[in-house]
């Protein structure tokens, strides 16, 4: 039995047999709707044979990096992902014992001294500007980096770094499990390398993220599924950021939190699991709205709210700037979007972003994962009354389109007189020819 709160998340989940409970849940999240802990009782015989749910709950802690998950810790252990960079495929697992963690502990420098620095050999409080030059002095030392003022500081009280050192709580390096995850090409974990070389953990799965084996000789804990996704043991579920999936059935058992607005299917999965992924539980609406998929099902309703697509950059361009360069020239404003081709050679505009009377910058309309960025396209508002001539690229313009960083392939202009113009990427012109709206119209009206 699933229980949700107001904003539709799982919060308590039970599980009965015989009208017997087996197992319940609870879930916490935090202000962004992200899961940070959860309590977990399960069915045991306590003390006088009854079979009954532990009184106590095991309770896990979730840590984040914004929506990727790094970090799970209970009493016996805490597990970190580094995941490779910009993407939700894991790349190292960390598992460090609790007993280890607290190991740890130390007093900082500043407290040491504070608590024997007293002339009877008692406490003594520093104002804090001492305290904090003290942490200071004691990251420095830790990283072997000593600066030179903190040196003079110190011999203008007569003490060396030396001394220093020697008031420092040692510092304790756990024990730790280090693996590294070798993945497919969605970011499926299909085994823990260790640092011998050795596997140590592998496991089969099906398109939809069943397990179907596992070789866990180590009793590893190894809970992330598909990109984005945490497996659940108590409920056979995979925590998928902003829903929970249920792999036997292929799809979600929360619906979308947008509601009707993410498609008329609220538990709908990707359609192609074999290529694609959900790492935020969103994906198959947004990616189908920007433009990113053109198979399935995804690929059928971007055609229906997704961007407009050309066979030619050119095309695409004058599209954009057909759209926009009356309201540019209403606002005085610039206004710039990217060109983008998707993986079946086509080609759409990001949304232009609205820049400022003599500026704008394409980037800031980003194209979607999963996308080539081609081109750039932007508007110069409105005449500028002498301050420079809005009917060629700018100088800065020109930066844009040469930059190896930005790396597209040509830059196109909507002016005020409603030239459509394009340089490449060496500043030659590419095209030039009239055919823009040159007026400020207001929802088609003058």
């Amino acid at each position: 039995r699933y229980h949700y709160d107001s904003q539709h998340r799982l919060v308590h989940y039970t599980r009965t047999q015989y009208a017997e409970p087996l197992v319940e849940s609870r879930y916490l999240y935090d202000p962004l709707g992200r899961r940070v802990a959860k309590r977990v009782w399960r069915r045991e015989r306590d003390l006088t044979g009854w079979m009954s749910l532990s009184r106590k709950p095991q309770v896990t802690w979730y840590g984040w990096d914004g929506d990727r998950l790094t970090t799970i810790q209970n009493d016996r252990t805490r597990i970190q992902t580094i995941y490779q960079p910009g993407s939700f495929t894991p790349l190292i697992r960390v598992e460090t014992a609790t007993g280890e963690l607290a190991k740890t502990q130390r007093r900082s420098l500043a407290d040491a001294l504070q608590q024997s620095g007293g002339e009877d050999g008692g406490s003594v409080v520093f104002p804090p500007v001492l305290v904090q030059m003290l942490d200071r002095l004691e990251s420095e030392i830790l990283a072997d980096r000593v600066s030179e003022e903190s040196r003079r500081w110190l011999a203008s009280c007569g003490l060396t770094v030396e001394q220093m050192q020697n008031q420092m709580d040692p510092v304790y390096t756990p024990a730790r499990k280090i693996h590294l995850y070798h993945c497919d090409h969605r970011g499926l974990p299909l085994a823990l390398i260790s640092t011998e070389g050795a596997t140590a953990w592998c496991a089969e799965y099906d398109e939809w993220g069943n397990l179907l084996n596992e070789e866990n000789p180590h009793q590893l804990q190894q809970l992330i599924r598909l990109p984005g996704q945490q497996y659940d043991e108590e409920s056979g579920l995979y925590y998928n950021r902003h829903r929970y999936y249920d792999p036997l059935q292929g799809r979600y058992i929360t619906q979308d939190p947008i509601g009707l607005k993410g498609g008329w299917n609220l538990y709908g999965y990707q359609l192609n699991p074999i290529s694609d992924i959900d790492p935020l539980g969103l994906s198959m609406w947004e990616d189908a709205k920007s433009g990113a998929c053109t198979n399935g099902l995804c690929g059928t309703l971007s055609a229906m709210i997704g961007p407009d697509k050309f066979d030619s950059i050119d095309s695409t361009a004058y599209d954009a700037l057909n759209k926009i360069n009356s309201q540019s020239i209403c606002e005085d404003k610039e206004f710039a979007g990217l060109i983008c081709k998707d993986n079946s050679g086509r080609y759409f505009s990001t949304a232009p972003n609205r820049g400022e009377r003599k500026g704008s910058y394409p980037f800031n309309s980003p194209c979607p994962n999963g996308t080539e960025k081609v081109s750039a396209y932007h508007t110069h508002g409105a005449d500028s009354h002498g301050e420079y001539w809005d009917e060629i690229f700018s100088g800065k313009d020109e930066k844009i389109v040469k930059s190896k960083d930005n790396n597209i392939k040509s830059f196109y202009l909507g002016t005020p007189s409603g030239n459509f113009k394009a340089i490449d990427n060496h500043g030659k012109e590419i095209t030039n020819r009239k055919g823009l709206p040159n007026v400020c119209r207001v929802h088609g009206n003058m």
